[in-house]
């Protein structure tokens, strides 16, 4: 049997880690009416610590790595994605999931307008029209009418801004460490500010809210069930397991040809959405979705596109 190409083994692991995170997302929606989100991440984080463990021995190894200088500024990043998937676990349990994942892949977009803001990177023409048509996506999403808008769909957005922050500051970091330390000191931060949150709403003090997204958020700790307990605890293996195939396939090919893949997210945010919940986006929603998808890729691709124009010809790029 012939052995798959680099490339082939990126997009497979790609595709791989990419369904097997949607199944987070699904299990965190199921869960989000019963528990609090900090108590899923406080099981979750912890479940997931030895995995991450395992990850830094196996690529960096030695557990070395995460004991630099930089782990503070690795925790720092840590906490902006803590922010972005709080946000967005938040509004996944408020809005219909195939929309809550198409506004969070405004990701892109905001990496691309971070980079030219904070990194003063050079944005040609093309790629600013796309940010905003990918904007305009979002509007024809959310749709905002004369009775205004709900605030939970600005979470998946905020989550998106805070993502693209933390992709923005792992370009700098990745110059001195590891993306296996990267990853555990994100879930330390994870676990840490999950055991704050436990802390305020942990009681159940501040309950009584009818609004998902905050009730997600505020809702005091609740002896599961067996199975629910499972799935909480699964989502720590699903954690470590898809980082790892998302690792490996950024190690195998180059990253402008994997990323476009990540949008593959979409098609199980409208499959689970259409199974437990008998949700599918109308046909304005689904312009959206297709204008901010369409705008990712266009964004994803110009860094490879500007070393094939700055490659000499015939020299490969």
């Amino acid at each position: 049997m012939r052995a798959l190409s680099p490339t082939a083994t990126g997009i497979l692991c790609l595709l791989a880690g990419i369904a097997i995170f949607s199944v987070q997302d699904l299990i965190l929606k199921l869960l989000s009416g019963d528990y609090p989100l900090h108590q899923a991440m406080v099981i979750r984080s912890l479940i997931a610590m030895p995995f991450l463990l395992w990850i830094v021995h196996a690529f960096d190894g030695s557990l070395a790595t995460i004991a630099t200088r930089g782990w503070g500024k690795m925790l720092a990043r840590g906490l902006l994605n803590f922010v972005a998937y709080t946000a967005y676990y938040l509004g996944l349990a408020a809005l219909p999931m195939a929309e809550t994942v198409a506004l969070f892949f405004t990701g892109p977009l905001f990496i691309t307008l971070s980079a030219a803001l904070l990194l003063r990177e050079k944005v040609p023409p093309a790629a600013a029209l796309a940010v905003a048509a990918g904007f305009a996506g979002v509007l024809l999403i959310v749709r905002p009418g004369a009775e205004g808008l709900s605030w939970t769909v600005a979470l998946p957005i905020l989550g998106a801004a805070g993502y693209a922050l933390s992709m923005i500051s792992a370009r700098a970091l990745g110059r001195t460490e590891s993306a296996a330390a990267m990853a555990f000191w994100s879930n330390a931060c994870f676990l840490i500010c999950a055991l704050l949150l436990s802390a305020i709403w942990g009681g159940g003090a501040y309950e009584g809210t009818s609004d998902p997204a905050l009730a997600f958020l505020t809702r005091g700790w609740v002896m599961p069930s067996l199975w629910d307990l499972g799935l909480m605890a699964a989502c720590g293996g699903i954690a470590a397991i898809g980082l790892t195939l998302l690792t490996q396939a950024y190690r195998a090919a180059p990253s402008s040809t994997v990323a476009p893949f990540e949008y593959s997210f979409m098609f199980w945010g409208v499959l689970w959405g259409w199974i437990f919940w008998h949700e599918m986006p109308d046909a304005i929603a689904w312009a959206g979705i297709a204008v901010i998808i369409g705008a990712g890729l266009y964004v994803i691709r110009q860094p490879e596109a500007a070393k094939e124009k700055a490659a000499p010809e015939g020299a490969a790029p």
